[in-house]
């Protein structure tokens, strides 16, 4: 007979470290999003990373953040490591009607800031219709629809 024991709270650690993410292996960038007239802003939360370390790809319509927190090197010993380090990813699927060859980005207090702006073919648009002549021979006015 095989006698095992199982520590539901050692399962419900590891379980949490699967979705969380650990200090050696983060998996969580808190990100913001939100439109402002014809741009989109959105910030990642990224303290402690150096912008140098940070890297934008934008490849058809998914961008993907890279950033990487480096571990302190040198002569001294952890007290305490709540923060996570190492690399952090993060993948966007962004609409078609932005346009990603003018997404600007800065690094400002740990804070990176990306501008999207939307694109001009998915701006709203005024277009004329121009009117025939009606059976009288007199011509109509033209009307603007607003699309």
């Amino acid at each position: 007979m095989m006698l095992r024991t199982t520590d539901p709270f050692r399962d419900l650690d590891r379980l949490a470290q699967q979705l969380l993410g650990t200090t050696s292996r983060p998996v969580v960038m808190p990100m913001d999003a939100w439109r402002e007239g014809d741009q989109f802003v959105i910030e990642f939360d990224l303290p402690g990373v150096s912008p140098e370390t940070i890297d934008l790809d934008v490849e058809r319509n998914v961008l993907t953040v890279r950033a990487e927190r480096v571990a302190r090197n040198g002569d001294w010993e952890a007290l305490a490591a709540e923060r996570p380090r190492g690399a952090f990813s993060r993948q966007l699927v962004l609409g078609d009607n932005l346009d990603l060859d003018r997404i600007e980005a800065s690094y400002d207090a740990g804070v990176l800031r990306l501008v999207v702006p939307v694109a001009e073919r998915a701006k709203p648009r005024k277009i004329t219709v121009d009117g025939g002549r009606d059976a009288v021979g007199s011509s109509t006015t033209r009307e603007a629809i607003e699309a």
